[in-house]
């Protein structure tokens, strides 16, 4: 295991990333982890099953992990949460997240990103004033925020760390008023603080919303494939398990009032993701008539305000800290595909009652 017995708030843990994070804490640390996730559609709790979670009751077999559904909007819950707790380090992930939901209902991300957070940063600079120095020096308030917070970038060049802040959706708008406000909890107060921006995760137990599962799942129901104008936006794809390495890496050895960028250099325009799920599914689950899945592919109007591309330059936190991704795209793509197609006992629920593939943010 590794060395880090930490009492760990996550917050937004039975969602994509912080699920993984949560696991990653309890199968290879000692850490105990307190789960705060208000369970909104896209939170999940048998994503945690393979931790000791029980789903339908929120009660844990693991004696390391508990489950708090609580909102992070809620202050009253979160002073109880650090007051009962005591937490050593909070991985606040909690957030709306789909750029495309946000374009529909905005408001729900400016509670949840930016009240929610301000809440969070209020709530842990309480408990943290309360600490005596030695526990003071060593607690971390690490958020977790997106590199859309930077923009769109041209052909060429990459995000850094000083790259300005350009939002373009309400989405990125929210976390970048939320990334202000960390850093502003830092300076003002002191409250040791982390902030990580990471380029497009992928991988298990990701809510079918987004580009990948959504292809992947569409595709073995034989529906069409939606890809935005013609496909040329391009995302630099990250394993959501080298992200939640990441995470800890940071919190571990990160400097108090840094950020880092966390992205996994692997470049793919939106149409050349689609049509590498395609050719794995052709692989690993043929269609009866013989016809590739590629053949769904079907062109739709972009959404609004759609950035034509991102690329994160990891360098800070690669040279710092040494952390170094275990997956390229080629190889984290294939696991993530083989793993929906092994796991409809998770995503055919969420496929079945809460979202069914339809396309939404067309503003």
């Amino acid at each position: 295991m590794a060395d880090c017995s930490k009492r760990c708030m996550v917050t937004g843990a039975a969602g994509f990333i912080g699920s993984a994070l949560a696991r990653l804490l309890l199968k290879e640390t000692d850490a105990s982890v307190l789960v705060v996730d208000k369970l909104t559609y896209a939170g999940v709790p048998e994503s945690l099953k393979e931790v000791g979670l029980d789903p339908a009751t929120l009660e844990s077999a693991n004696p390391r992990l508990r489950f708090l559904k609580a909102d992070v909007c809620d202050a009253a819950a979160m002073d109880r949460a650090f007051a009962d707790f005591r937490p050593e380090a909070v991985f606040h992930l909690a957030a709306e997240s789909h750029v495309d939901r946000s374009i529909d209902g905005p408001g729900e991300f400016v509670q949840t990103n930016v009240v929610g957070t301000a809440t969070l940063l209020q709530a842990a600079l309480t408990y943290w004033r309360g600490l005596d120095d030695a526990a003071k020096a060593a607690f971390r308030f690490q958020h977790v925020s997106t590199d859309e917070v930077y923009g769109s970038l041209g052909a060429t060049g990459f995000f850094t760390e000083k790259t300005p802040y350009a939002p373009h959706s309400p989405y990125s708008a929210s976390k970048a008023a939320s990334d202000h406000l960390v850093r502003a909890w830092h300076d003002t107060y002191g409250m040791p603080t982390l902030i990580t921006n990471c380029s497009n995760n992928y991988g298990p137990y990701h809510f079918p919303e987004k580009l990948i599962p959504l292809v992947t799942l569409n595709a073995l129901e034989s529906k069409p494939l939606p890809v935005y104008g013609a496909g040329a936006n391009v995302r630099d794809w990250l394993y959501v398990e080298d992200h939640a390495r990441a995470l800890l890496l940071v919190n571990e050895k990160g400097a108090p009032g840094e950020t880092y960028n966390v992205g996994g250099h692997n470049e793919r325009t939106n149409l050349e993701v689609v049509k590498t799920v395609c050719a794995i599914l052709d692989e690993l689950r043929p269609r009866a008539d013989g016809s590739k899945y590629e053949s769904l592919v079907t062109f739709v109007k972009d959404r609004p305000g759609h950035d034509l591309r991102y690329a994160i330059d990891p360098s800070k936190l690669m040279g710092e800290l040494g952390w170094k991704p275990r997956e390229n795209f080629e190889t984290g793509i294939r696991k993530t595909v083989q793993w929906y197609l092994d796991n409809e006992w998770w995503w055919g629920p969420i496929h079945a009652k809460r979202y069914a593939g339809e396309r939404l943010g067309k503003g």
